[in-house]
């Protein structure tokens, strides 16, 4: 064997660790993305299920708040009525709102005036109908 013989002896042990050492690389490799690809199913099969009942926990949800919205519209637009007819009430009847106020206070005083005569052991205390000293 000449030294030719022996370096291509050589050359070829070296192109034969490095076909092996590729093949065990490929190999490797396909065990890898073969474990990839069953975890990636594995994780589709869970989390459909996962994903449809929270499809329906949300249609679910979303029925009742339609109807709070609906509900809670309904109200603002009835209170908005309400401050409506109640400021044009107001505007338009100003005499009447004064007649009212003086009927309550003249009510209010009356009242007043029952509770001190109860307390004056039934003696009827000669007033005025408008005291100074009397709060309104």
């Amino acid at each position: 064997m000449s030294a030719g013989g022996i370096a291509a002896i050589i050359a070829a042990s070296a192109l034969l660790i490095f076909a092996i050492s590729l093949a065990y690389a490929v190999i490797r490799l396909g065990r890898a993305i073969d474990e990839v690809g069953t975890a990636v199913r594995s994780f589709t099969e869970e989390t459909t299920p996962l994903i449809n009942e929270v499809t329906t926990t949300v249609e679910l949800v979303n029925g009742p708040l339609e109807t709070i919205n609906r509900v809670t519209k309904t109200i603002d637009d009835v209170s908005t009525k309400i401050a409506e007819s109640t400021t044009t009430f107001l505007d338009k009847n100003q005499v009447a709102m004064k007649a009212a106020g003086a009927v309550l206070t003249a009510a209010q005083l009356r009242k007043k005036g029952k509770r001190k005569k109860t307390k004056s052991s039934g003696k009827r205390a000669a007033r005025e109908p408008f005291d100074d000293d009397e709060e309104f």
